[in-house]
């Protein structure tokens, strides 16, 4: 049976995360109240972001902002998105 947590983004129960996304507190914080549903959806989010707006992970900058849109995403507030990006209808 996998693990449930509170999930921040969705206000409900679902499964969570098999192991902290990186290291330290940060990590340990998205363990425990990120669901692994919306952690995939972030991922996502940030690949559009990264390739849309060409950012580079070596640069601190870049990290700093991706950090502010992921815990907006995660808290449901107003975030960027890839401009442009129209999402596909399933």
């Amino acid at each position: 049976m996998s693990r449930t947590v509170q999930c921040r983004k969705y206000q409900k129960e679902l499964p969570g995360l098999a192991t902290a996304p990186y290291p330290g507190v940060k990590g340990q914080e998205i363990y425990a109240t990120i669901s692994k549903q919306a952690w995939e959806e972030w991922q996502a989010q940030q690949t559009m972001l990264i390739n849309e707006k060409q950012l580079s992970l070596m640069d601190a900058d870049s990290r700093k902002y991706l950090q502010t849109e992921m815990e907006k995403f995660f808290n449901n507030e107003s975030h960027d998105t890839a401009e442009g990006f129209i999402p596909s209808e399933k």
